[in-house]
């Protein structure tokens, strides 16, 4: 009875959004929390040992725990460039985090993304959604103040820090939501928002009131834990705010993180750090992430930066209490499926990456996923000791199989992510007619790829820099 009356709610959800009008009760509310370096692991809901969550525990308890989410990057602004677009970063040339300028023209990257871009807010904006970004930004940098601004992306209301102009302070984003979900609700207006959160990146900037609940512990682990607490506090006050206005119900709330967790790669003393957007904090021997058994960390296309937390909860809509270890879903899908949520008919010019995970968050049964996933990362050659997780250029992941392989597939590593998804066997010596397959379609995306970044995305900066540092 239980899957009859779960199949009758999807077939009316899916009828109601082909029709194009949704009540609020089916077209839902979306606030999409997209925290900065948090790993698989560091959530007390996954088992960490120390680390306490218990607003976001809530969401897991209430909705439903995705253990086979990835992102589209190992860094923050192609990771964020997938959510916004719906594309593979590569696409735009977006490889890396936006930088100063000089840095940008190095590695034969934009100094932002393209305003003109396809973006989730705009398309969300057509159907009447109010939507709004509080948080970090980072699809350009405070460095290059003649950077486009939140606003120009689709937004009716930004808040925002690494973006030119006024920086947000990080610890207002939850204040700011607020205010916005009280303004639509008073509306009676639908809202979109992306809500992304500062923690747990460098630097770390404490509050005393979360480094005394974890005072027992050693100080690099307890200003860890205190930026996460803190954090998770303000979860729990946009929570509390859903209840509130009784709209819980009505709005459909993700918790996921752009990338695995910040590690050193050598010892580091625990000292201050100043950032140009956010100001000083703690630095990086502060970063005690951890992955939940994933291989890797951040700016590294195994799974442990890649892999990350994605909980979704719908309360009637998404099943309670449920883990999925099987679905594998990925931030390119996102723009698809928020779109179909909402009754938003993707333009006819534009062809996702990703596909609509609609069935899966609602908890159907769905096929194998039959699109191939591609990450391309600028990475060093060959494997260095102190970092032996960075060396991937090219990555894809089709059916049960991954390949990486270096910028010149000359060296590529297997893995079997269904019996393997902690990638410890590595099977290119006895499938290698996968390898070669996998290889082709990397091959053929590549082609796909614009060789340079195109379009009105340069900073004036770029006309002062030496020839040898522009693009060729």
């Amino acid at each position: 009875m239980a899957d009859f009356k779960s199949t009758l709610l999807f077939c009316t959800l899916i009828l109601s959004l082909l029709s194009g009008t949704c009540s609020a009760a089916e077209c839902p509310n979306i606030l999409f929390i997209f925290a900065d370096d948090w790993g698989w692991g560091d959530l007390s809901c996954h088992g960490h040992p120390y680390v306490k969550t218990p607003n976001i525990d809530r969401l897991a308890r209430e909705g439903t725990d995705f253990h086979r989410f990835t992102v589209a990057s190992g860094v923050c602004s192609p990771s964020r460039t997938a959510v916004m677009t719906g594309h593979f970063p590569a696409r735009y040339n977006i490889d890396g985090h936006f930088a100063w300028v000089p840095s940008n023209a190095k590695r034969n990257m934009p100094d932002w993304l393209s305003p003109q871009a396809p973006t989730l807010p705009r398309m969300l904006q057509q159907v009447g959604y109010k939507t709004a970004h509080f948080g970090k930004w980072h699809l350009s940098n405070d460095m290059i103040p003649d950077s486009p601004l939140p606003a120009q992306y689709g937004y009716d209301e930004y808040g925002a820090f690494n973006c030119a102009g006024e920086q947000m302070p990080v610890h207002e984003d939850a204040t700011h939501a607020i205010e916005f979900i009280r303004k639509c609700h008073s509306e009676n207006a639908p809202f979109f928002i992306n809500l992304w959160m500062h923690e747990p990146h460098t630097p770390f900037h404490t509050v005393p009131k979360y480094e005394w609940r974890f005072r027992h512990l050693e100080r690099a682990d307890q200003i860890y834990a205190s930026v996460l607490s803190h954090a998770d506090d303000r979860i729990g006050q946009l929570l509390n705010t859903l209840d509130q206005l009784g709209i819980t119900n009505e709005t459909l709330v993700i918790f996921s993180s752009d990338n695995g967790p910040a590690r050193s790669s050598g010892p580091e003393e625990l000292t201050l750090q100043y950032d140009t957007a956010t100001g000083a904090g703690w630095g990086i021997a502060a970063s005690k992430g951890i992955t939940g058994g994933r291989k890797g960390y951040k700016a590294c296309l195994f799974e442990g930066g890649i892999g990350v937390p994605f909980i979704a909860r719908w309360p009637g809509k998404i099943p309670a209490g449920n883990v999925d270890s099987t679905s594998l879903i990925s931030a390119v899908d996102l723009l698809p499926t928020f779109c179909e949520l909402a009754g938003a008919t993707l333009p006819d010019s534009y062809e996702p990456d990703g596909i609509s995970q609609v069935p899966v968050l609602l908890g159907m049964p769905v096929p194998q996923r039959s699109k191939p996933l591609f990450w391309r990362m600028q990475s060093a050659w060959p494997i260095r000791k102190a970092q032996p997780y960075h060396w991937v250029y090219y990555t894809v992941v089709h059916e049960n199989w991954k390949l990486l392989t270096n910028q010149q597939t000359s060296y590529c590593e297997l893995y079997d992510l269904v019996s393997d998804p902690y990638e410890k066997v590595d099977l290119k010596e006895t499938r290698p007619e996968v390898v070669e397959q996998l290889k082709n379609h990397i091959q053929q995306w590549v082609t796909t790829l614009p060789k340079h970044p195109v379009g009105e995305v340069f900073s004036r900066e770029r006309s002062e820099l030496p020839e040898k540092s522009s693009n060729d």
